[in-house]
């Protein structure tokens, strides 16, 4: 398996990849009326987006990880200035998810609070949530029910900012929404579809991680049962093994002119369903998670991505549905596997990701950025876009930690994504880690 030239790339020029795409990004932020910084989703775009998914919120993230990475203040400076952006939206936007509203951007504005020291932002963050809170029906916030637009996602971000006890009232709704199925339980994830979709992003597993993660800062058992009740509804879907771990995209197949039956991504594949069983695992303790979360990885790494196999395959660079999402999954491998054959296998998958994202970036002397095709229009190649699912920021982020990892450096990200595990305590240590030694 390649990349797209043949060739592996050198460390050195990932980070130097990094460093034009931030420098991109940098130079697409819109100043706001108080002197902050905000983004669109896309250059063309004329409106800025506040949230984790599309806009500023995730961009943040990635100044954070520059500002650990390079040590360099003046992306503590940006983010700061982003902040101020963001504090400004918080009133005027309409959602109030995780990835799409108000939850994620508090969780980012509690982020800088915390790790620059900004009253201002931490105010802010306290004021988003507190509007959060007061748009609960008792039920849900709005038609979506799932991790990224609805309850679990809300969940998690108040968890993160340390008020469990309004985790526990956002995600308790999943206890009198469940359908019962032959192996489980399963949620709809918004009104109308028939169909029920089974992995992070929208599904099953997503609501079901965001209940384990709850129940068991809590203590709450019911919560925790239910989330393995969703999960043995998924395994038991497993069309991969024994040794791979492949479910469908949902039951039956939404959109399906649309959407694919089978992808290997975050949203709706192995890549994020392995995120599930390596927070089981390290949770519940029992051995068969660490094998499911392998089985994941056995069926990714063969699936042929991230070569472009046909159309509609692999068409995405992103962090959210792409190739960034899966060398996210890579690195928590690498971290984990230390100097072990598994950390080896890790980091070897993980160079022919970087490879092929740095053979598809557009250089220039604006910087780098990335775009994703959509098979079905002429012509196929989009607009790059800025932000952490779909565009440069996701990517960067990703980009700079393998380079951390191939130096031997802390796996750990200045920003912590509430739906994606830290790695284990253990591959934190200053060691120097497989592979390392023929990346240089």
């Amino acid at each position: 398996m390649t990349a797209v030239d043949g060739t592996t790339v050198q460390v050195d020029e990932v980070e130097e990849v990094a460093e034009d795409g931030l420098r991109w990004l940098v130079s697409t932020a819109r100043e706001t009326a108080d002197g902050g910084l905000a983004w669109p989703a896309a250059p063309s775009k004329e409106e800025t987006d506040p949230s984790l998914y599309n806009g500023t919120a995730g961009i943040v993230s990635v100044l954070l990880e520059a500002w650990r990475h390079f040590a360099d203040d003046s992306y503590a400076d940006l983010a700061l200035r982003a902040g101020r952006g963001l504090a400004a939206a918080v009133d005027g936007h309409e959602d109030d998810s995780l990835y799409f509203g108000r939850s994620g951007m508090a969780l980012v504005l509690h982020t800088l609070g915390d790790q620059l020291g900004d009253t201002a932002s931490g105010t802010a963050a306290d004021r988003a949530m507190a509007l959060v809170r007061s748009h609960f029906d008792g039920e849900r916030w709005g038609e979506l029910f799932e991790l990224m637009g609805g309850n679990g996602g809300t969940g998690l971000a108040a968890l993160a900012m340390g008020d469990p006890e309004f985790a526990v009232l956002a995600v308790e709704p999943y206890l009198r929404a469940a359908e019962k199925t032959p192996w489980g339980v399963t949620w709809q994830h918004r009104p109308g579809p028939e169909a029920r979709m089974h992995h992070m992003s929208h599904g099953t597993l997503g609501i079901s991680y965001a209940l384990a993660r709850i129940g068991h800062a809590t203590g709450r058992a019911d919560l925790i049962d239910l989330a393995l009740a969703g999960v043995a509804d998924v395994v038991a879907r497993d069309e991969g093994g024994p040794d791979g771990f492949l479910v469908p995209h949902s039951t039956p197949q939404y959109l399906p002119d649309l959407i694919e039956p089978i992808t290997y991504g975050w949203c709706h594949g192995p890549t994020g369903d392995a995120q599930m069983f390596r927070l089981l695992r390290d949770t519940d303790g029992d051995p068969a998670w660490a094998a499911l979360a392998d089985r994941c990885w056995h069926t990714v790494v063969r699936s042929g991505l991230p070569e472009r196999l046909r159309p509609g395959f692999w068409d995405n660079n992103g962090r959210c549905c792409g190739t960034a999402g899966v060398l996210a999954l890579a690195g928590d491998r690498i971290a984990e596997g230390a100097e072990g054959a598994e950390g080896q296998e890790a980091y070897d998958f993980a160079r022919i990701l970087v490879t092929d994202l740095a053979a598809r970036a557009v250089r220039d002397t604006d910087g780098a950025r990335w775009s994703n095709v959509e098979h079905r229009a002429t012509p196929s190649d989009l607009e790059p876009r800025t932000d952490w699912a779909q565009g440069s920021a996701g990517i960067v982020r990703e980009l700079l930690r393998f380079v951390r990892l191939s130096r031997g450096g802390d796996p750990r990200y200045a920003f912590t994504w509430p739906d994606q595990p830290e790695v284990s305590a253990q591959a934190t240590d200053p060691i120097r880690r497989a592979g390392t030694d023929v990346a240089s």
